[in-house]
């Protein structure tokens, strides 16, 4: 099991934007080795996953009875907790890690954010989109490759971009949630948790990535939650 405590976050590589794929690609290289010193607790060495909240824990129930994953990998993100949880296509949890969110609690995109420079996006449309999303690797700007979660609205998963100089690797670091809130509306993970655990899991078929509110309802976002305790009822 992969689990990333808040204190162990790796780092590096691109974004989804232009701004900063262009950070990352002048990075310079002893920049970027200083942040790859990463440590991954394994589930054996006595590594535990992080308590999911009761919302979280929903999701990943429902997710793991309905097979709404279709057999596919997932992560589900817990804005609120600032917190990712992975989960191969047969539902085992395989481990967990902090997260880095859009600057703006908020959980719809601007229409039209996907064609808008960094330059362009306002604060205020600086979000994490709530939903299910089928995510799949593509390129980003720098031909860079990312998990994008909604291409549409330029919202893709992907490791701290190297050079930025919103010290986002300390926010990740930091036992605190509230900063953990930085970036245009990518979720940034830790480099263990994305290259040993996202990209083997996602890079052939793609996955679903479940994104929790933080304003709207569970079941506004995910209303398949409404039933899902009478469906357990009426299983054998």
């Amino acid at each position: 099991m992969i689990t990333v405590p808040p204190a162990l976050a790796g780092l590096a590589l691109l974004a989804a934007a232009p701004a900063d794929a262009a950070e990352s690609a002048s990075a310079p290289a002893s920049s970027q080795a200083a942040t790859e010193s990463v440590t991954v607790k394994e589930a054996a060495g006595g590594g535990a996953q992080a308590e999911r909240s009761d919302e979280a824990s929903r999701v990943v129930r429902w997710v793991a009875s309905s097979h709404d994953n279709r057999s596919l990998p997932y992560v589900v993100i817990d804005k609120k907790a600032a917190r990712a949880y992975l989960f191969n296509g047969q539902g085992k949890a395989l481990g967990d890690a902090p997260v880095l969110i859009g600057v703006q609690p908020g959980d719809d995109a601007t229409p039209g954010i996907g064609a808008k420079s960094l330059s362009e996006i306002g604060p205020a449309e600086r979000t994490t989109p709530a939903g299910r999303f089928l995510a799949k690797f593509g390129k980003a700007a720098g031909n860079q490759k990312v998990l994008w979660v909604d291409y549409a609205t330029s919202v893709a998963l992907h490791t701290i971009p190297v050079g930025n100089k919103e010290k986002r690797r300390e926010r990740m670091l930091s036992k605190t949630i509230a900063d953990n809130r930085i970036t245009f509306g990518c979720i940034n993970v830790p480099k263990v948790f994305y290259n040993k655990g996202v990209v083997p899991l996602f890079q052939k078929k793609g996955g679903y990535v479940y994104i929790l509110p933080d304003i709207k309802s569970i079941e506004e976002v995910f209303p398949r939650l409404r039933v899902q305790p009478f469906l357990d009822a009426a299983a054998p």
